[in-house]
């Protein structure tokens, strides 16, 4: 029984651990401000598309990639930026709304969610990635980070 408690005991703190590493991250809803950031410390900008409450692939994809450790650790070469279009009206403001919809007509004119897009820190597009499969490899994903981060 003991064992059973801390073995419990021992899985919870570990989870606690990995949620508190994701909510460490730096993440931009201003693509402007990123690249500024970006410039300053010669780092690669990250723009992550997604329609947080109801794109399927994009919240599969969050547990996947985003929440990773191996994410977590390449993160912080990155500059993030997150893009949301969700359909529930309390998840971003409205300013903050119509800011994210001029930034998709921008940068994903085809309107693809999930997409990232990485950018070398003076704002020349280096690569892209979009779409999630029921594979659930985020192999591309962490392809991309990769190569941006070595631009």
């Amino acid at each position: 029984m003991r064992k059973s408690i801390y073995l419990l005991f021992i899985a919870i703190f570990c989870t606690a651990g990995s949620i508190h590493a994701q909510s460490n991250l730096k993440w931009y809803t201003n693509l402007e401000k990123a690249q500024k950031v970006a410039k300053k410390q010669s780092k690669p900008v990250l723009v992550y598309f997604t329609g947080s409450d109801w794109c399927a692939p994009c919240k599969t994809l969050k547990v996947d990639f985003f929440e990773t450790e191996r994410f977590a650790n390449l993160a912080n070469e990155v500059i993030l930026v997150e893009i949301d279009i969700p359909r529930r009206i309390d998840i971003v403001s409205k300013k903050q709304l119509a800011y994210n919809k001029e930034i998709v007509a921008k940068l994903n004119k085809d309107k693809s969610f999930p997409k990232l897009i990485a950018f070398t820190s003076r704002g020349r597009k280096i690569d892209e990635v979009s779409g999630y499969g029921s594979l659930r490899d985020p192999v591309h994903y962490f392809a991309l980070v990769e190569k941006a981060k070595s631009k």
